[in-house]
């Protein structure tokens, strides 16, 4: 009897990147979900109505939120991976009822978690040029997506945005989906076009 003792395929630097992301969403999920159950177990004793546990209640929801919004962003997504409409129009939902943006997400059926990534980093693109708020409407049509942002106005960087082509320089931690967003765009064999002006901007792929 033989086995096969082939090492297995190494690991990208964009697959270890996900790895991290997915790991430390799963780790983070469950202490916040504790967190809300103890913040529901006060409000049937009574002592919800007071301003420091609601507080707290709205905190764990904007951080429950934003998580399962990373997670889908920056975790590990497989190309034969699909998710339902209602599961991704649900955490847009919840991220827009705690964030500064409202974000609809308008594309039908069931969608290739790839996609769903893609689409995901683009939205924390448009967020960094919307530091005052606005709405992003997902829209897809015959394979091609476009995410469109609109605001009262919009913060431009141009040395940023300039990532999303290869030509941007370092980033920082907050930016970071601008130089993941263009490599995750290569990988599933999509180029990334982009527009912003004072009141909006457009990502496409």
């Amino acid at each position: 009897m033989t086995s096969d003792l082939s090492p297995p395929p190494a690991l990208t630097e964009a697959d270890l990147v996900a790895l991290v992301g997915s790991r430390l969403c799963h780790d983070l999920i469950s202490p916040l979900g504790a967190i809300g159950n103890g913040v529901e177990l006060l409000a049937m004793s009574g002592h919800g109505a007071s301003p420091e546990v609601q507080l707290i209640a709205e905190s764990v929801a904007a951080a429950n939120a934003r998580i399962k919004f990373f997670r889908l962003a920056f975790g590990q997504a497989s190309a034969e991976q699909r998710l339902g409409r209602n599961e991704v129009a649900a955490v847009m939902r919840e991220v827009s009822a705690s964030g500064r943006l409202e974000i609809d997400w308008q594309a039908e059926g069931d969608q290739p978690r790839r996609m769903v990534k893609l689409v995901f980093l683009a939205i924390l693109c448009l967020e960094v040029a919307l530091p005052w708020g606005g709405t992003v409407a997902v829209r897809e049509r015959d394979g091609m997506w476009e995410i469109a942002a609109e605001a009262r106005r919009t913060k431009a960087d141009p040395g940023l945005w300039a990532g999303l082509e290869g030509a941007g320089g370092p980033v920082g931690a907050a930016q970071v989906q601008f130089a993941l967003l263009p490599r995750e765009a290569r990988a599933a064999g999509r180029a990334i076009s982009w527009e912003i002006g004072e009141t909006g901007a457009r990502i496409v792929f």
